[in-house]
């Protein structure tokens, strides 16, 4: 997606997720000022499955995720990803991010938190 945003948040993010709010923050110990990006999953259902069968059933507890800073302030991404239920069998399902590659420009926590491996939790 090529906005104005995608500058500053990692590449393809915004194919998947839409901002919901920014904060600028102040950080009491060092004064130095940080962003809180809010970053919520779209809602989506995952490819392959059958949108009459599932119902969205809300979100994982959010990630906070570090990112790189921006004009010398610390960035934090937090990241709401949704889940989904089968209606009958009530198995839960979420978004498949396994195709993020090692080469896709975007933190290597960000791309274990999206693939689902949380190496960094």
């Amino acid at each position: 997606m090529n906005t104005p945003l995608s500058i500053f948040l990692p590449d393809n993010l915004l194919e998947h997720f839409f901002l919901s709010s920014v904060y600028e923050l102040g950080e009491v110990s060092s004064k130095q000022m940080i962003y809180h990006l809010n970053l919520t999953e779209k809602n989506s259902l995952p490819k392959g499955y059958i949108s009459t069968d599932y119902e969205s059933k809300g979100f994982y507890e959010s990630k906070i995720i570090q990112d790189f800073p921006i004009r010398g302030k610390a960035v934090y991404l937090i990241i709401k990803r949704r889940r989904w239920r089968h209606k009958e069998t009530k198995k839960e399902i979420k978004s498949d991010y396994s195709f993020i590659a090692g080469g896709s420009k975007i933190t290597q926590e960000l791309s274990d938190f999206l693939k689902g491996t949380n190496k960094y939790s």
